[in-house]
Parts: structure tokens; sequence; C-alpha cells
């Protein structure tokens, strides 16, 4: 069956080139019938309100009205017929106002057969992909525009009835992350909240859920959506079960490849939502002023270090107070969510393998490394880890204890037992306290019976003496597990507490 053809009507003054137009080109094999012609811009604007053709060869000067003076007329009435202006060479600037109207087509007289037959044949690939548009449901375009296959642009000519002022991107999936099946549409329940259905269009792309807001209409009874899910749902309502991301508002089609990726930026962090956060919104993203630095795997050790301290001084608020800055320095990050998890199954299996090391007589609350590992990684928030971590601690001080200690000295002394290997010093313990580090050390002197630097000494030696007498270490090795880096200065206090030296105490004690 042959296809319809597009029908041509030809405005031009003088017969003798609309004649030649007619003859120029085999426009039955283009797809083209003429369906009229006039040489007067009153009839031709008449006979194209009437005939409605799909191309138009239009004079730039004819009597009655000019050619723009017609195209003005028939853009204005919303003519989507495509013009192509025939002018002279003295005509050509003014043919170009023609530009505001649509028109993209000038051919100066005498026309070419060859610059007729590309801009006819430009015309009706133009044609043909409208059409095509046509064909195609609003969800198959706005799809297309998505993944950049087409630029939105092209739906000028075209009424699919997303024709808007301003747009807004929504996405929506459980709120539950295990969930597999959505129990309710965000799509629906926006829809039954009022005539939304000139206002939005639902789309599934890239697995994920989204809704196109279009105008005022939409994005005004989003925001009353919003107004809810900011008071808290009501437990076991359709708005409890969803997880809702939008973008900022767009101006154009064109623009919302843009607004998807702006949605994906939000659902990749999701995982930084507080307990109960049911919205996330492009607002919530880090702001220009706060650079996204890259993961820094070095922090865990000063993590670690500094998490230990305050367990082991039981202050509560200080290990509180560093999980808070973890989590804020994890917020800022530039890193995928596994890199993160990475971080903070780190960080913990540095803590309890440090713990256990200091603690070994203790039997301390920590799960299998394998346990701990499937806990992190299987979150689907940083708070759960972050209150993981803050449970574990507080088990970690209770069993630690110092319930049998009558004073703060005593912690204090506890403390220095057990981390005799590291550099101690009293401003730093009367830190971790919450004690000024003179008054700390009168009172330590009052109580101990002699000052600080002589009790962290003699605890040293003393662990040195059975490391002398009980293994093979060499000197050297022995004087930094017990916490002096200069193994000069390890010799001189050795002699000052024992009266012998290292390897005297060893050859001396070694049979006893």
């Amino acid at each position: 069956m042959k296809n319809k053809l597009r029908s041509l009507y030809i405005a031009d003054d003088e017969k003798s080139i609309r004649d030649g137009i007619k003859l120029l080109l085999d426009w039955d094999s283009l797809g083209y019938e003429i369906c009229g012609e006039s040489g007067n811009g009153t009839d031709a604007a008449a006979d194209l309100l009437r005939l409605k053709p799909d191309l138009v060869l239009m004079d730039i000067r004819m009597p009655g009205l000019s050619g723009i003076e017609v195209i003005r007329q028939l853009f204005e009435s919303g003519f989507s017929g495509h013009f192509i202006i025939l002018s002279g060479y003295s005509d050509f600037k003014y043919a170009q106002a023609a530009m505001k109207y649509n028109v993209r087509h000038y051919l100066t007289k005498p026309v070419d057969e060859e610059e007729l037959l590309a801009a006819v044949r430009e015309i009706s690939a133009i044609e043909s992909r409208d059409l095509f548009i046509q064909s195609r449901s609003k969800k198959e375009v706005l799809a297309d525009i998505l993944s950049r296959s087409i630029n939105a642009s092209v739906l000028a000519n075209v009424d699919l009835g997303l024709t808007a002022d301003k747009y807004q991107l929504i996405a929506y999936e459980n709120f539950n992350p295990s969930d597999s099946a959505l129990p309710y549409h965000f799509s629906e329940l926006f829809s039954a909240a009022g005539n939304a259905n000139s206002s939005s269009v639902h789309i599934e792309y890239r697995h994920h859920n989204l809704l196109l807001l279009m105008g005022d209409q939409g994005i005004n009874l989003f925001k009353r959506f919003l107004s809810h899910y900011e008071s808290d749902p009501e437990k076991g309502s359709p708005l409890d079960s969803l997880f809702v991301a939008y973008s900022d508002t767009v101006g154009t089609l064109s623009e919302l490849p843009g607004a998807y990726m702006q949605l994906e930026a939000l659902l990749s962090r999701r995982f930084f939502c507080v307990q109960g956060q049911h919205v996330l919104g492009y607002d919530d993203m880090p702001s220009s002023a706060d650079t996204l630095y890259p993961l820094e795997n070095s922090r865990i050790e000063t993590y670690t270090a500094t998490i230990i301290d305050y367990l082991q001084t039981f202050n509560r608020r200080k290990a509180a107070e560093s999980l808070y800055e973890i989590e804020e320095y994890l917020y800022h990050v530039d890193a995928d969510i596994s890199a993160v998890k990475l971080f903070l199954v780190d960080l913990y299996l540095r803590i309890k393998d440090t713990m256990t090391h200091r603690y070994s007589t203790l039997r301390l609350p920590f799960d299998s490394n394998s346990n701990i590992i499937a806990f992190i990684n299987d979150r689907h928030y940083l708070y759960e880890v972050i209150v993981y971590f803050s449970r574990r601690f507080e088990e970690l001080m209770n069993a630690l204890g110092n319930s049998s200690r009558e004073s703060v000295i005593d912690d204090v002394i506890y403390y220095i037992d057990h981390n005799y290997s590291t550099n101690l010093k009293l401003e730093m313990i009367a830190s971790l306290f919450g004690y000024n580090s003179s008054y700390l050390g009168k009172i330590f002197s009052k109580t101990v019976g002699e000052n600080f630097n002589t009790y962290v000494d003699r605890i040293r030696i003393d662990h040195a003496k059975t490391m002398l007498t009980e293994g093979g270490l060499k000197v050297y090795e022995i004087a930094e597990k017990v916490g002096y880096r200069n193994v000069d200065y390890f010799h001189k206090k050795f002699r000052k507490y024992t009266g012998e030296s290292p390897a005297e105490y060893r050859e001396n004690h070694r049979t006893e």
C-alpha cells in the first residue's frame, strides 16, 4: 500500500517561478503532492489556514501580505507546517526576521535544485521524526530524553502533553530496602490526592520508579505531600512504606537528564539518612561550600587510639563525641558506600584487636570477626553502625569495670597498668579523665606515695624484669615493648631501679 503523500503549497508572485518549482524536483518521489498555489499574500494566508499543508515555499515579497506577515499570522494561529523562504539577495537580511517564527530554511532566487532538494529532505526527516515521536507514549519519549537518546528540543512541533514552564523529578522506593516489591506506588497515591493526571507522569527507568511533575499544579501538590513526611507518616500507612527523593526544579525537558543525575546521587547517599527519614531532597546534598574529600584510611589509626583511650578511662561523653566526629567525617567523603563500610569494619576490628591484646585476662564482649564484618556490610544506614558501635562500647566499659575502684586515682593506675608500653604523659591522662594536670599530679603523689613519672617508670621496669628472665628478647626489643624508645635511657632507668644493667640482671636472675 502506498504511503500517504505530504502536502505542498507554493506562494510566489511570479507564475513562472511557481511553475519552475513544480518541475524542479520530482515531488512525488519525495513524498509530496501540490495542494495549492498563490501569487498573493492575503490569498495565501487564507489558503494555508484552510489547507494546513505540511510544507510551504513562500516568497518574501508579495502583494497583499508579505511572506513575513503571512508566516507571523500562521505562527500565531498554531500552524505546525514547515516553511522554506524564497528571497532575492537584497532581501536576505529581511528574511532572517522569520527566525523568531522557527523558520530555518532560506533559498535565494534563482532557486538552485540541489539547495532546494537538501532543504526538503531535511524537513522530511524532521517530519518523519515528529511522526515517530507522536507514535510513542509519553513514558517512552521521557526515557529517551533521560538517556539522551533524543534531545528534548525535537518535541517543539509534537504535542505529547509534556509542555510546562517547570518540571521536577521524583524517585521512590521501599522505605525498608530489604523489601523486594513495592506495596504502594507513590504515583498512585499522588494521583489519588488530587487532579494530578495532567500534571504528572510515572515512568520506570533503570530500575527506578520515577514521577515527573509538570508545572505549578504538580509541584505544589508534591509540596503538600512533603508536609506529611516531615511530620512522620502514620505507622502502617501507605506513606510509611515509601522512601522519596526529589530533584531541584528545572525549566525545560532538556534539563531532565541533569535532574535524574541529581536523583541518582541522592539515592546513593541514602546510607547517610537519619533514623526514620522518609525523604531526601536535593537540598540535603552537601553544599558546594562543603567540599567532599577523599576517604583517608590513615584516619583509622587516629580514631582507634582516641576511642580506646576514652573507653579505658570510662569517658562516655568523649567516646560519643568521637563517634559523632566519625559520622560527620564520613558524610563528607567522596567514596562508594562499600568503601565507607570497609573503613568502619577496619576501625572496629582494630579496636577489638588492641583491646583484647591489652586485656587478655578479661573476657571482653566482642563478636567474631566474621559476624562483625557481616553485620556492618548488611546495614542500610550509617546510623545503624554508629548505634552498634555505641552499644558495644558501653558493654566494653562495663566489662572493664571500675566498680571495685574507689577513686579516680584507682582508674588512672588501672589505665597505666594496661598502657605502660605507650607514650604516657600526665597531661594526656589528665585530659582523658577531665582533670587539670597539675591537680591530678598532686593528688596522685599524695594517694600513691610517689609521683606520676616515678610510678610509670617502676611499672615499666617491673615488666622489663619479667621479660629479661622469662624470654629470649633482645634488650632493645624489651625497652621498646615497655615504652622506652631510647635504649640508652632504658639502661639508665633500669640501673636506677635495680642497681644492675639489663644484661647483668638477666645473667644473675635467669636461674632463679
